[in-house]
């Protein structure tokens, strides 16, 4: 059952608890809004500078009742500086050919895609994906968005990253890998390539999503120096260190 949260300005709903995917035995709630057809892109900056996400026209950031584990997190692309093992990762996959593509939706993302999720994230919701589900994820948007696609040399795609642009910064809404190229780290790398792309356009941010302390599928996030954090309405940096030191808090999805 979905409740209804008036606003002035937006139709804000409220889910109904489900169980959480990231944090067993725990229940997650969201709130959510639709973006609107004819200033989706304003409306998507503003809300995701306060911790919201995008899926297709939605827009949704965690309100669990006894959870507050999800936390915002993105890079401050200025003050970045990758360490030993980012530098590594980022060596290892320059061979790398970056594509920036319309969002059209393809059957090799799809097939890739599959993959990816069969592997990485078994018995999940995104699972059952169908081509039409893909299809709406990728092309059903009101917002400036695009595919990035990454090639080995042979030509292959082996990794993928659906990436809104927003006025302050690139937010990563999804990306997905090959799974059987543990060694290159894709899923780091395609968060280094961002912050590199950041970096030549100068813009200020690459958005990660939530961080979920004590869930092992998002602890990659915390290995970024600075990582800004929000907590309440404010954006403060906090270390890897420090992020892995927070008193628990609760939960939410990537």
């Amino acid at each position: 059952m979905t409740q209804y949260v008036p606003t002035r300005q937006l139709r804000f709903f409220l889910t109904g608890p489900s169980p959480c995917p990231y944090l067993p035995g725990r229940e997650e709630r969201k709130v959510f809004t639709h973006l609107p057809m004819s200033d989706g892109a304003q409306v998507n900056d503003a809300l995701t500078q306060v911790g919201f996400r995008r899926s297709q026209n939605i827009a949704y950031r965690p309100a669990c009742e006894q959870c507050s584990a999800c936390i915002s997190a993105r890079i401050p692309v200025a003050n970045y500086v990758a360490g030993r093992s980012h530098r590594r990762i980022l060596r290892r996959n320059a061979d790398l050919v970056r594509s920036l593509v319309e969002p059209e939706a393809t059957t090799e993302q799809f097939d890739l895609l599959q993959r990816y999720l069969q592997a990485r994230h078994p018995g999940g919701g995104m699972t059952e994906m169908s081509w039409l589900d893909y299809v709406a994820m990728v092309e059903d948007s009101s917002v400036r968005t695009h595919l990035i696609e990454y090639r080995a040399a042979d030509g292959r795609l082996v990794a993928g990253a659906l990436t809104d642009l927003l006025s302050d910064g690139l937010s990563l809404v999804y990306s997905f890998f090959d799974p059987d190229l543990d060694r290159r780290s894709l899923g780091q790398f395609v968060v280094l390539d961002h912050v590199r792309q950041a970096t030549i356009v100068g813009l200020e941010h690459v958005y990660l999503g939530y961080w979920v302390r004590g869930s092992a599928k998002m602890d990659y996030k915390a290995r970024f120096r600075p990582l800004q954090t929000l907590r309440g309405d404010l954006w403060a940096e906090e270390g890897p260190l420090s992020l892995l030191e927070l008193p628990e808090l609760g939960h939410r999805k990537d």
